[in-house]
């Protein structure tokens, strides 16, 4: 099973940025298809943006022209750049890894707050 370990949380005002990275374990980082999600209090785990193998990429509505995910396989790593954050952005980001063969997001990082205020 990978180990996911989120970084790069924090307070920042509005409009501000960060960065998050998600470290992984193993030596098959590069096969994952990796995802950002994000949980607000009261309201449900959320896809933010996601990776493929490949390079391709997905946004949610809400995230689109201000987040960014990309990759490093050569350091095991995902990244999430956040620019013009929103207070609505407010969330514990999770990082996830779907493995070669299964259907869902099956591994977990254990979560990293941010926090914007206005």
């Amino acid at each position: 099973q990978v180990q996911l370990v989120e970084s790069g949380g924090g307070l920042v005002q509005a409009g501000g940025s960060l960065r998050l990275s998600c470290a992984a374990s193993g030596r098959t980082f590069s096969s994952y298809r990796m995802g950002w999600f994000r949980q607000a209090p009261g309201k449900e785990r959320e896809l933010v943006a996601a990776i493929s193998r490949g390079g391709s990429t997905y946004y949610a509505d809400s995230v689109k022209g201000r987040f960014t995910i990309s990759r490093d396989n050569a350091k095991n790593t995902v990244y999430l750049q956040m620019n013009s954050l929103k207070p609505e952005d407010t969330a514990v980001y999770y990082c996830a890894a779907q493995r070669v063969g299964v259907s869902n997001y099956d591994c977990w990082g254990q979560g990293t707050q941010v926090t914007v205020s206005s």
